[in-house]
């Protein structure tokens, strides 16, 4: 699937030729988050990744890559439980990944950083496996892909497959689909909290969370992924097919084609119909796309061809849909048009038919359209680094080689 665009090619070394310099970006960008170096979401993490992909065809980008790189590693690095995927040890361990196979330097520093990574997946298990036995819900921040187990295991799973972490975190996920005693019925992933993190007082009863960043979705994703490259827990068929009657059972008709709520409440739990009147945006993160893809990435592995159908006729729907297209107003990977574009040519590599990937031309040219007005950042998730990765890959057609898209469990 290739439709080489030389324009996308340009753009996307523009922006990073801006992004080339550590000491001098951060006085030239603006960022929607704090612009701290072991950030994957918002800071050098990012920017190293984005260096890295590039100078796997451009190999004179490699000092840049690794200037980035020392930048992340500059300062003390955040080891701690509260460390995931996007910030800390195991943020720099991806990017080092990355690195590593580009380079087949870093070895030393990739092993310690995978240790450490590996250290603390295991307190975080440990304290998962705790709370589940006292009965307890979870927070977001314990399983969703951004801060939890889910990205975590992303990592795992990407870089040793076969280690008992990364089955121990597969198990932990199957474990988390299984209802708690006495929990009138809500599914295991149901959070006291609020979708920001707002108090049960603030947040009656909780919510149910289905997006790809903070949601179930992520962990449909991983464990389908899992089981794509043959490494199979107990229960994982069942971990599946429960995420996935859980989502059926949420899925409401639009003229455009099926679609998902972000979230749910337990008073539209209870009434069995939900208050957000119809699709929001055709996001990454929170929206359908995201969700579509988990879903036909679940489908493949279990051979499910109907489900398949539907993940790849919602997607198409939404990405055709005038209506749904205008709440794009952004260029970015997490809910903007990056992430719509890259979620998309990831799922048209997969699809039955060819029609998603004839939406690609059009998805690329509202990226351009997007970044023409909006201020360049260093945000993988939400800024232009994020949205050069992506035309990146379309401008090229080429499956990413430094495996960036997995931090977004979309590969």
């Amino acid at each position: 699937m290739s439709y080489p665009n030389p324009s996308l090619a340009d753009l996307a070394e523009d922006i990073a030729a801006g992004l080339t310099d550590p000491t001098s970006v951060l006085d030239t960008h603006t960022s929607a988050h704090t612009p701290r170096p072991q950030s994957l979401a918002g800071g050098s993490a990012g920017v190293a990744l984005l260096h890295t992909e590039r100078a796997f065809t451009q190999p004179d980008q490699w000092s840049t890559a690794h200037t980035w790189l020392s930048a992340v590693a500059s300062g003390d690095l955040e080891g701690s439980p509260g460390a995931s995927l996007f910030f800390g040890v195991p943020a720099l361990a991806f990017v080092t990944r990355a690195a590593a196979e580009g380079t087949g330097h870093y070895q030393c520093a990739l092993a310690q950083l995978d240790t450490a990574s590996q250290d603390l997946t295991r307190v975080r298990l440990a304290a998962a496996h705790a709370r589940i036995d006292r009965g307890e819900r979870p927070a977001l921040a314990e399983f969703d892909l951004i801060r939890g187990l889910t990205g975590l295991g992303a990592y795992h799973l990407l870089h040793s497959p076969e280690h008992e972490v990364t089955a121990a975190v597969l198990t932990y996920l199957v474990r988390l689909t299984e209802p708690l005693p006495g929990g009138d019925g809500l599914p295991g992933w149901w959070t006291d909290h609020g979708p920001t993190g707002q108090p049960p007082a603030d947040y009656l009863g909780g919510h149910g969370n289905f997006g790809m960043a903070h949601g179930i979705a992520g962990p449909l994703a991983l464990l389908a992924l899992a089981m794509q490259r043959d490494v199979i827990v107990n229960g994982h068929h069942q971990a599946i097919a429960r995420i996935c009657t859980w989502l059926d059972a949420w899925q409401h008709d639009h003229p455009a084609g099926p679609w998902w709520p972000r979230t749910i409440t337990l008073d539209e739990t209870r009434a069995g119909h939900c208050d957000q009147p119809e699709p929001l945006q055709p996001s990454w993160c929170y929206g359908t796309p995201g969700i579509a893809r988990a879903q036909q990435l679940a489908a493949i592995v279990t051979g499910d061809t109907a489900r398949q159908r539907t993940a790849e006729t919602t997607l198409l729907g939404c990405l055709t849909d005038p209506g749904q297209l205008a709440r794009i107003v952004d260029p970015s990977l997490c809910h903007g048009a990056a992430g719509l574009l890259h979620t998309a040519w990831r799922a048209a590599a997969d699809a039955a038919t060819d029609e998603l990937s004839a939406c690609l031309p059009h998805l690329a040219a509202l990226l351009v359209e997007r970044l023409r007005t909006a201020p360049r950042s260093i945000g993988l998730l939400e800024g232009s680094t994020g949205a050069a990765l992506a035309l990146h890959a379309a401008a090229t057609g080429t499956v990413p080689q430094s495996s960036w898209d997995t931090c977004l469990l979309l590969a």
